[in-house]
């Protein structure tokens, strides 16, 4: 099921591997709406098991990103045409979750640049400065972004600042970040926090490898979804560094 009946050139993970993504059927407009409910449940559901709160993915190519993009939504009902009309379905999720759940417990991930899963759009800053700002009165915990493309491909000028100064709150940074990309978006003020994925998954021990400035290992993409320890559990924690020539001021600035 899709925005619309469009085909992604793209492969989904299956048990039998990556597969072609077949054509989805376009939602009907009621279902849309059960679907906003299923989101709450979901999020009802999360907090009965004992997570903290949720992050709602409005990112990367799922169901609430493709009703973003005019790529892949054709829609002619509320949930299609207008930028006002495309972002109805995310601001729909979200007040349900914030009620079911509290504003507080609840996040939103957005990935303006990202092609993954053949995504796209026509005006990605203005959609997304529009998001943004939607967002802003909702009093959510924070705004995650995905910056750039996580393929790695060139991607035009964004103005990721923008996104933070329309938004208000609290914004959280992702994709391909390193130390001195980390702490430079930092002292730029396009967001407040980073978040680190593949670079976990290659160092167990992040953390203590960024506070000491070693070398970081890389992770392996090949063994990404390989299903077993390999690329998983058996990346090495750090034995010995040499401490990096700022680790002094690290120390006396936390103590």
């Amino acid at each position: 099921m899709a925005p619309s009946a469009i085909k992604p050139n793209a492969r989904a993970f299956t048990k039998k591997g990556f597969e072609p993504i077949p054509t989805p059927r376009a939602l009907e407009t009621e279902e849309v709406r059960a679907i906003v409910r299923q989101y709450a449940k979901a999020a009802q559901n999360a907090m009965t098991a004992g997570f903290d709160g949720v992050e709602v993915h409005a990112a990367n190519g799922y169901l609430i990103d493709q009703f973003l993009r005019d790529r892949t939504n054709k829609r002619s009902d509320q949930y299609g045409g207008s930028i006002e009309n495309r972002t109805r379905f995310l601001l729909e999720v979200t007040d349900a979750i914030t009620s079911a759940v509290g504003r507080e417990r609840v996040g939103v991930r957005i990935s303006p640049q990202n092609t993954q899963n053949d995504i796209d759009d026509t005006n990605s800053q203005v959609l997304f400065n529009y998001v943004a700002n939607s967002l802003a009165g909702k009093g959510i915990a924070y705004l995650h972004i995905v910056e750039g493309d996580t393929s790695g491909k060139p991607v035009p000028r964004f103005d990721y600042a923008a996104l933070k100064r329309l938004f208000g709150g609290l914004v959280i940074a992702n994709n391909n970040f390193d130390w001195t990309r980390a702490n430079a978006a930092l002292a730029e003020g396009r967001t407040d926090m980073i978040a680190f994925g593949k670079p976990f998954i290659a160092n167990p021990d992040l953390v203590i490898r960024l506070f000491l400035g070693a070398r970081l290992a890389v992770a392996n993409r090949e063994t990404f979804y390989g299903g077993g320890e390999e690329g998983y559990t058996d990346y090495q924690v750090l034995r010995s560094a040499e401490p990096a020539p700022c680790y002094q001021d690290h120390e006396r600035a936390w103590g």
